[in-house]
């Protein structure tokens, strides 16, 4: 998979794309990232990418051209998205960067500065994606979790792909407590049946507190699973009446 990162801060990317898992994906060359400066394509003697907004307000807007020349810069695969990060966009979740993992051959996310982008650069553009209810002081951060979050997605990037399936949010639940030695530190101890040996009981038990830990801290996704379950009975309903889902140096280039 290929991301093309538009970012006017190409430095930001260089160590967490040194370390980890991340770098172990690039060099085994399961994901590829080329970075491209809006800066590289202006045509005016002090570079200059930011300008004031057309009808007064406060700080700078980046302005179109750099942005458009840097994208329509870069080949196109055929299975392309091209992402702006904004507060304004579609909240990120993991059923989305799944979505991204399985269906995206390439990735173009535009990172934005200063008070935002003229919205003409939204003709480019073929998602908004956010990352939470709150403004960063750019789009790099946001970029480098969509990032992070589609490349560990990938065969070849997880060692043990069952730990891809029983974490957080894969079956709409928080994910439940877990332990290593010692059993007891500082007289806090580990679950009995955890060292029971019993392991259709350690499934209940964790089942039980994905349940309880996702009551009590994300309330709002069980009651995103009761309605959607609430709906798949209907359409079963209506089916049925008619009678018919490192140590390695990473791959990093600029563009």
């Amino acid at each position: 998979m290929r991301f093309d990162i538009v970012t006017l801060f190409p430095d930001f990317f260089t160590s967490p794309l040194s370390s980890g898992l991340m770098c172990k994906a690039l060099a085994k060359k399961i994901a590829e990232v080329n970075l491209v400066n809006p800066r590289d394509f202006t045509t005016d003697k002090h570079r200059k990418v930011d300008d004031e907004p057309y009808g007064g307000g406060v700080g700078m807007l980046m302005k179109p051209d750099p942005i458009f020349a840097a994208v329509e810069s870069l080949p196109i695969l055929p299975r392309r998205e091209t992402i702006l990060m904004t507060p304004q966009g579609q909240p990120l979740n993991q059923s989305l960067l799944k979505e991204l993992a399985s269906n995206c051959e390439q990735i173009v996310i535009i990172c934005g500065h200063y008070e935002g982008v003229d919205d003409r650069v939204l003709h480019l553009v073929t998602r908004e994606i956010s990352l939470g209810d709150f403004v960063l002081t750019g789009g790099e951060i946001p970029a480098l979790a969509l990032m992070n979050g589609v490349i560990r997605l990938q065969p070849g990037t997880v060692g043990k792909t069952e730990s891809l399936k029983a974490e957080s949010f894969e079956a709409g639940l928080l994910d439940y407590p877990q332990y290593t030695r010692p059993a007891d530190f500082r007289g806090w101890k580990v679950p009995e049946v955890l060292l029971s040996g019993n392991h259709q009981a350690i499934a209940q038990w964790r089942y039980e507190q994905q349940i309880q830990r996702t009551r009590d801290r994300r309330p709002d996704l069980l009651e995103g699973a009761g309605s959607r379950e609430q709906g798949d009975k209907g359409d079963k309903g209506d089916k049925g009446d008619k009678g018919d889902n490192s140590s390695h140096q990473p791959v990093v280039t600029d563009n």
